[in-house]
């Protein structure tokens, strides 16, 4: 069956009239409007950012609208978890120039929003959206279906996107939604058949800015399930009613379902029921199974983007001939590339979405019971997915079919098939039936599917596993269990193997040890979709072009001889030098300005410098370029005098830190430490843990759970992980941000400390008086070009306030008088003797003769300036 119903939009309620509540959404700053030219010819895009206030609550918002005239429909763009506004303001550009007016926001307790982190609470921030189209409403450029009723669309990923579901649930006026990689019960998602999802959950605190952040009732949530280990009735309705699923015969809008499937945070399974309660409501529903998620792997973000507007042009603009896409769509990869690295995505489609139990076919396992064990603590835990690890290299090798996993002999039972013939591809979620005991009342396994190859090799599916929780074990009973959910191609002559493992590094388990006795009730059934059909790939363009080109190769050698390309060779004369910049500039593509110009400094052995600037300086673009993460349009960097080319070998000699590093939370600081320094593939002695340990200065905290540190610890744990391997040139990019002054004196003296063997510090901070007491050196960039570089000193020590060492305390009275001279602006008292600030007509030499004539015992005289002084004297003012 085709759910790509015709027509505009599913049925609809009766609107509700929203004048009223529109009265409580109070414009708090008008904001400035701007224009971003297109190189295509279409209307430039202008936006305006505004604070609206909510109850409250003041949301930080933008709105996007092209030119023309006439109103358009209008979309709301949520964010993820942790992020702002800002993360979709490429996405909001595009649809501006798309013909929608688009408003963007941070929510609550994100950005400059205010409020606390409440989860998508229905009185919080599902609220919020039915004020922001009570905004739209009042647009002129927003058409309208009628008075207060705006034409809108709601798209987000992850938290984004369950907003979008909610509003559709809440507020009758949403008419079309497109949510990505997102969840449909959250107590589900977290706690999935009652096990406690622990890592992703602190990973959720961790990345709101700690449980303080978030609602009272949240937190305290949290915190009992986290230290009880087990989800408890109260904590599972607190994240039912901020659910999707909890207004699920409300949503009746055209929804376009994005799901990853390297995401062990929101599994299909999510997509899935959402599919099913949508449907059943009458409207139409498309589902996309994208190669991303969560835990890494591509996240085919122009062609979703692609998608999600020509679903909006079809549904909220009416253009019924829009090609919105399949009813089902799986991305599916085909190995590497060998002419460029990359991983070829192909996409199968079917006329209807075959659901996660179609057309099942039975795989027969062998073996016989199996008794294993809980360990005492749950430890060591296997491995499946590694949460909060989705951008680094480890999360990224989804793509290629290869993860991290791992099972401790003795604690897991084991079933394996025969080798498979003829062609297999699951595309769904298969189940198996065993019978369970165990010596302790309640059992908890994680179930999982490897792929394993002739050779032995072994491959878990996108990384994912599935959590049973087995009440009333101790007496041994039968359980049906649902397996992750996956799209994967068996190859011939390959096996199947059930593992049912008693722990797992993202899971809960029971402290106490216990042991597990498993034994098969039936075979394995996996579903085909056998109506999913794969795309024919195109023969790459290389059969096309590559004789060709060999042919021009072959004349251009003939010609003119071969040229080769090399990096440039070492200059030994800066063998010794940590870091030369010299005439750099970089323009981003479709700017109107450089970003950086003509930049050029040096900075030598044991200096900590920094790198000063107002927003739009150039500091993170030259930051960039110096890690190798960009190229220069002009100019060259080299590190000990090595050219700085992505991937260059000597990046090895630079660490860097960048601001909001991410931990595992139930790990100590050590065990995090290891375990990055392992995903290196460097040898364990390079590491010089100890070393950078003892400048980290954490003490006994590192046996602590990460989840126990503070804000500071967390900083200088993440300054140790940079510092791991010693590295002779470290980059720090706001290493202070978010602590309080104890624990800023205590990251000064890291730096110092680290600097102080002879290595170089360069830290970025916006903290003027913290980078004056910490740093050597600075260079000061406006506009992308170098304004002074130097010693602090040099460029802080001249102005118009003078320092006065004096033998003895200075009384009051003396004060006084000093304050009266003319050509003195004031005159205040310090430890050491007067800080006296002079007018436009006041020297030193004038102000030295009348001390001396008031008998003041003068030691000494020099200039004192602060740097924010000197700062805003370099930039004009402009900061």
């Amino acid at each position: 069956m085709d759910l790509r119903l015709p027509g505009l939009r599913g049925p609809r309620r009766p609107r509700r009239l929203f004048a009223a509540a529109a009265a409580v959404v109070v414009l708090a700053g008008a904001g400035t409007w701007t224009a971003v030219a297109d190189d295509d010819g279409r209307p430039a895009v202008r936006h305006s950012d505004q604070v609206m206030s909510v109850d409250g609550v003041r949301l930080d918002t933008s709105y996007f609208t092209s030119g023309g005239s006439g109103r358009r429909p209008a979309v709301l763009l949520g964010h993820g978890f942790g992020g702002t506004k800002d993360d979709v303001r490429q996405q909001a550009e595009d649809l501006a120039r798309d013909g929608y007016a688009v408003l963007t926001w941070s929510a609550r307790g994100f950005g400059r929003s205010t409020g606390k982190i409440g989860l998508n609470d229905p009185k919080g921030e599902v609220a919020d959206v039915s004020k922001l189209i009570d905004w739209l409403a009042a647009q002129p450029q927003v058409e309208l279906d009628k008075k207060g009723d705006p034409r809108v669309g709601v798209a987000g990923a992850s938290y984004g996107g369950a907003i979008s579901l909610l509003a559709a649930g809440y507020d009758d006026r949403v008419d079309a939604i497109a949510p990505s990689i997102t969840y449909w019960n959250l107590a589900d998602a977290l706690f999935p058949d009652g096990v406690f999802k622990k890592l992703w959950a602190g990973i959720f605190v961790n990345t709101g800015g700690g449980c303080d952040r978030f609602e009272p009732a949240l937190c305290a949530m949290y915190q009992r399930v986290a230290e009880s280990g087990t989800p408890d009735t109260a904590a599972r309705a607190l994240l039912d009613a901020r659910s999707p699923s909890a207004v699920a015969d409300r949503i009746k809008v055209p929804t376009l379902l994005v799901q990853g499937q390297a995401d062990s945070l929101f599994t299909l399974a999510q997509a899935d029921a959402a599919e099913k309660a949508i449907k059943a409501n009458g409207a139409p529903v498309d589902v996309d199974w994208i190669a991303g998620g969560h835990d890494g792997g591509n996240l085919e973000t122009s062609r979703v983007q692609a998608r999600v507007t020509a679903w909006f042009d079809r549904y909220l603009k009416g253009e019924k001939s829009v090609d919105t896409g399949p009813a089902f769509r799986v991305t599916r990869t085909g190995g590497v590339d060998s002419t460029d690295g990359t991983v070829p995505l192909r996409g199968a489609s079917g006329d209807s979405y075959p659901g996660l139990e179609n057309d099942r076919r039975a795989v027969r396992l062998t073996g016989r019971e199996q008794s294993f064990d809980n360990p005492a603590g749950a430890s060591p835990p296997a491995i499946s997915a590694l949460p909060g690890l989705g951008g680094s290299s480890l999360g990224q090798l989804s793509a290629f079919g290869v993860g991290v996993s791992l099972d401790f002999p003795g604690q897991y039972a084991a079933f394996e098939s025969a080798p498979v013939t003829g062609e297999l591809r699951i595309t769904g979620a298969p189940t198996v039936t065993v019978h369970v005991k165990s010596t302790a009342d309640t059992a908890v396994l994680f179930a999982k599917v490897y792929d394993v190859g002739p050779d032995g090799s072994r491959q878990l599916p996108s990384q994912l596993v599935s959590p049973i929780r087995v009440d009333g074990a101790k007496a041994g009973k039968d359980v049906t269990i649902t397996l992750p959910a996956i799209d994967h191609d068996i190859e011939e002559g390959h096996r199947l193997s059930l593992v049912l493992a008693s722990t797992d590094l993202g899971y809960a388990s029971p402290a106490a040890p216990a042991t597990y006795t498993v034994s098969l009730k039936g075979d394995l059934r996996v579903p085909t979709a056998p109506t999913v059909t794969t795309a024919a790939a195109p023969l790459p363009s290389w059969v096309w072009w590559l004789p060709l080109a060999g042919a021009a190769l072959a004349l251009l050698l003939l010609l003119t001889g071969r040229r080769r390309t090399a990096m440039p060779a070492p200059d030994p004369e800066l063998a010794e030098v940590p870091l030369q910049i010299a005439g750099l500039s970089k323009k981003y593509a479709g700017g109107d300005r450089y970003s950086v110009r003509e930049l050029s400094f040096q900075v030598e052995k044991g200096q900590v410098l920094g790198l000063l600037g107002p927003n739009g300086a150039g500091k993170t673009t030259t930051l960039r370029m110096l890690m190798g993460l960009i190229k220069p349009d002009e100019g060259e960097i080299r590190v000990f005098g090595h050219a700085v080319r992505p991937g260059a070998p000597v990046l090895s000699r630079v660490g860097s830190f960048v601001e909001g590093a991410g931990f595992l939370p139930h790990l100590t600081g050590r065990e995090n430490l290891d375990l990055y320094w392992k995903a290196t593939g460097r040898p364990a002695e390079d590491a010089h843990l100890e070393e950078a340990l003892e400048i980290a200065g954490l003490g006994d905290a590192l046996a602590r759970a990460v989840r126990t540190y503070s804000q500071g610890m967390r900083q200088r744990l993440a300054i140790a992980q940079a510092m791991l391997g010693l590295p002779d040139l470290l980059i720090l990019d706001e290493p202070t941000n978010g602590l309080d002054p104890p624990q800023i004196r205590e990251m000064r003296e890291v730096m110092i400390r680290y600097a102080a063997a002879g290595r170089t510090v360069i830290v970025s901070s916006h903290l003027l008086a913290e980078v004056e007491q910490s740093c050597t050196h600075l260079v000061v960039m406006d506009r992308g070009r170098l304004v002074q570089a130097g010693p602090v000193g040099a460029i802080v020590g001249s102005g118009d306030t003078l320092l006065v060492g004096t033998a003895t305390p200075v009384e009051e009275p003396v004060l006084e008088k000093v304050a009266a001279l003319p050509g003195i602006a004031s005159a205040d008292r310090t430890d050491d003797g007067l800080l006296v600030r002079l007018d436009a007509d006041g020297s030193a030499q004038r102000l030295v003769a009348e001390l001396v004539r008031m008998d003041v015992p003068v030691r000494s005289v020099g200039p004192h300036r602060r740097l924010e002084d000197a700062f805003l004297t370099l930039i004009g003012g402009s900061a």
